[in-house]
């Protein structure tokens, strides 16, 4: 093989639109933005949520309860979830994840207490609801809590 004779794949790649270039090329004149208005001049940027003049959505709506813009989002998983890790491993939110237990994302761990456990693993999250550590701790393991 030679890589001078190397190509992408067919289809992969597209020439960019040459905006303006005249009647030919299907992109003249007013190059694709069609007559007058707003979208058609230079400088036009939209906000996101316009809704062309009309009062938008997110203003129409009531607003209702206090809304706490520096609450914390944790991912969450209940313990008869960790029924299926091995007996005396160490977890944390990188193993859980890894194990396919838990989301992606960069949000803390917090353990809930829905369901039974009968292995006892030692659990290292940012926070336990009462029963789930009460139960991990009846199993035989230990719940450690860590800087979320």
């Amino acid at each position: 093989m030679n890589q001078s004779t190397l190509k992408p794949a067919s289809g992969s790649r597209k020439n960019r639109k040459r905006l303006g270039r005249g009647p030919g090329s299907g992109l003249g004149k007013t190059s694709g933005r069609g007559e007058k208005g707003q979208k058609s001049r230079s400088g036009y940027s939209r906000k996101r949520g316009f809704e062309g003049g009309q009062m938008p959505l997110h203003r129409r709506l009531p607003k209702r309860g206090f809304h706490n813009l520096f609450r914390t989002e944790y991912r969450t998983i209940n313990v008869d979830r960790l029924q299926v890790l091995a007996p005396g491993s160490v977890v944390d939110a990188d193993a859980l994840q890894k194990a396919g237990l838990l989301a992606k994302g960069k949000a803390p761990l917090k353990v809930l207490g829905n369901g039974d456990l009968r292995v006892a693993v030692t659990v290292r999250a940012a926070k336990f609801t009462a029963s789930a550590a009460k139960k991990i701790e009846a199993a035989g393991g230990k719940a450690e809590v860590i800087a979320g």
